[in-house]
C-alpha cells in the first residue's frame, strides 16, 4: 500500500515541501532512501521506541520510504512524526484520507512525546501557500507558528493524539493567536532601558543621532566607562519594529533555533555581542548545512563588536611579524 505524508525542509530561512512516500509490500525489510542525513536515518530506532510504548506496531512488512525530492539533503530529526505517521498508514492501522490536508513535523522521543523543531515559522509560511488546511507541529512550536493566519495551527505533545486525530476518535484545538494585538502590547517592553542611564550627555546625544539616522558608531573609552552598557539600551530608543521587519526577525531567529519557547512574534529590535575570538563563518554565516551568523541574526537590530579594536590592533601584529619573517628570509636567501 503507498501513502504518501508532507514535511518540509528548512533551506536558509524558506522551506521547501517535503513529501515522504512509504510504500508497504511482502517482505522484512526497512528502506529510507531520499537524501536523508545520519539524523534522519537514526529515526528509524526513535519510532519503533515511540510506536511500542504507546501501543502500535511496528509495520513488518517490507518497508520503502522516500523522501522527495531526492535532490534536497534532509537534515535533523523533525521529521520523526510523518515518518512514523506515514509507516503506521501504509500498515493501515490509521485511516490515511486526511494526510493530504496536513503537513506534519516533529521530533519523536523514545515514550512518543514530541519534542520541538527549528524553523516552525517558515514551514507555516510554505504550508498555507501549498494550501494545506493545516499544520500539525510540537506543542512548543504552535504560537509561532499561529503567527500565520488562514492555517490551522495544532500543537501535540504526544504521537497519540496525532494517530487520534486521523482516526477520528480525537479533536484537536488549533492554536489562536492574536498576532496584531500581542505584537503591539510588547513592543513597550524593554529589558534594558536607555532612560535608565544617568549622566554621560555628550555619549547619549551621540547614540541619539545614530539612532534617529541609522549611522554607526565607534566608542573609544578606558575599561568601565559605559560603552558596553549604553550600547545594549541603543535598541529601547531605535523606531519600534513593523510588522513586516519583525516577520523578517523571527523567521531568521526560527531556523536557528533561538526563540524562546511559547514566544510569537519577535516585537523588539534584536541586540547581538558576539565574542570577539568568534569565527569568520560564526560571524557572516555558512558551514557544511548553511545556517545564519551574527550578522544576519542581528538584522533589523543592533550588532556589537565589543573589543573590536584589540583585534584588529592583533591582526595588524600578526600581519608585522609575518612580514618581518619574510623579509629574513629573504635576506637569508
Amino acid at each position: 500500500m503507498l501513502i504518501k505524508v508532507f514535511g518540509a525542509a528548512v533551506q536558509g530561512i524558506d522551506a521547501t515541501l517535503i513529501t515522504i512516500e512509504v510504500n508497504s509490500s511482502r517482505g522484512c525489510m526497512f528502506y529510507l532512501v531520499g537524501l536523508p542525513d545520519s539524523a534522519v536515518k537514526e529515526s528509524h530506532q526513535r519510532i519503533i521506541s515511540a510506536l511500542l510504548v504507546n501501543g502500535y506496531k511496528m509495520p513488518t512488512s517490507n518497508i520503502v520510504v522516500n523522501m522527495a525530492p531526492a535532490d534536497i539533503r534532509k537534515e535533523g530529526s523533525a521529521y520523526d512524526l510523518p515518518l512514523a505517521i506515514g509507516l503506521l498508514g501504509a500498515n493501515e492501522t490509521i485511516s490515511s484520507e486526511k494526510f493530504s490536508r496536513y503537513l506534519l513535523m516533529g521530533e519523536l522521543s523514545l515514550d512518543g512525546s514530541i519534542q520541538p523543531i527549528k524553523g516552525a515559522l517558515p514551514i507555516a509560511i510554505k504550508a498555507r501557500e501549498d494550501g494545506f488546511e493545516g499544520l500539525i507541529i510540537p506543542q512548543q512550536n504552535a504560537r509561532e507558528a499561529a503567527v500565520v493566519n488562514q492555517l490551522k495551527v495544532y500543537g501535540v505533545s504526544n504521537i497519540k493524539e496525532v494517530v487520534e486525530f486521523f482516526n477520528n476518535e480525537r479533536e484537536l484545538e488549533p492554536t489562536v493567536v492574536n498576532t496584531r494585538e500581542e505584537f503591539y502590547q510588547q513592543q513597550t517592553n524593554c529589558d534594558l532601558d536607555f532612560a535608565d542611564v544617568k549622566g554621560q550627555e555628550n555619549v547619549k546625544r551621540a547614540l541619539e543621532v545614530a539612532a534617529a539616522g541609522g549611522h554607526n558608531l565607534i566608542m573609544v573609552g578606558a575599561p568601565g566607562s559605559g560603552k558596553s552598557m549604553m550600547a545594549k539600551r541603543l535598541p529601547s530608543i531605535l523606531p519600534p519594529l513593523s510588522l513586516g521587519e519583525s516577520l523578517e526577525t523571527t523567521k531568521i531567529h526560527s531556523v536557528t533555533g533561538q526563540l524562546k519557547r511559547g514566544s510569537s512574534l519577535i516585537s523588539q529590535r534584536p541586540f547581538r555581542d558576539p565574542h570577539h575570538t568568534i569565527s569568520q563563518v560564526a560571524m557572516v554565516g555558512g558551514g557544511s548545512f548553511p545556517q545564519p551568523g551574527e550578522i544576519s541574526l542581528a538584522h533589523n537590530g543592533v550588532l556589537f563588536l565589543d573589543e573590536l579594536f584589540s583585534k584588529l590592533f592583533n591582526h595588524c601584529i600578526l600581519l608585522y611579524i609575518n612580514y618581518l619573517i619574510r623579509q629574513n628570509n629573504h635576506s637569508i636567501q
